[in-house]
């Protein structure tokens, strides 16, 4: 069965429930079923105006299992982010409920005006990298030429700061 993975985030009021809200919902889709779930971790904002600094984010990584593609998957998930509250504005950085991305689609590879698959950041953003290096730490994503472990210590040297806020959630 294929396998999808995203990238949650949240920083805005409970972010924990709203990650736990967002997994359950994706996981209510027919045919889905939940194959890993990272860590949580909390981690700074990055390019964010100076007034939302302070509002940390809760991220996770969720793998997937489901008859699914790539475009079927980003509806679904904006279908989620839309039930908990997220408004898109301008402001690509504003604070937000949720933000669901995802980050590769099995084997897919599309660029497309709305979707870009595998993400196209996935491998510069430690938020990401981390928890992703946690439940597929020997992928290797189409594009990527080492898997997912590998990149880790060279982003641990950056700025970003990442910190596990809970194991189990």
């Amino acid at each position: 069965m294929p396998e999808a993975a995203f990238s949650l985030g949240s920083n805005l009021g409970d972010r924990l429930t709203h990650l736990q809200e967002a997994r359950n919902r994706l996981c209510a889709f027919p045919g889905v079923r939940l194959a890993a779930q990272s860590s949580v971790y909390e981690t700074d904002p990055i390019g964010v105006r100076p007034e939302y600094e302070e509002l940390k984010y809760l991220n996770v990584v969720l793998v997937f299992n489901a008859p699914l593609g790539a475009e079927a998957w980003h509806a679904l998930s904006s279908e989620v982010e839309t039930a908990l509250g997220r408004v898109r504005t301008e402001d690509r950085y504003a604070p937000r409920t949720i933000d669901i991305d995802l980050l590769y689609c099995d084997q897919e590879q599309l660029d497309t005006a709305s979707l870009h698959v595998p993400h196209p950041q996935w491998s510069r953003r430690l938020f990401v990298v981390q928890p992703l290096a946690e439940v597929r730490p020997n992928l290797l994503l189409p594009g990527a030429t080492c898997p997912v472990s590998t990149l880790l210590p060279g982003l641990k040297t950056g700025k970003e700061k990442v910190a596990v806020y809970a194991r189990i959630w």
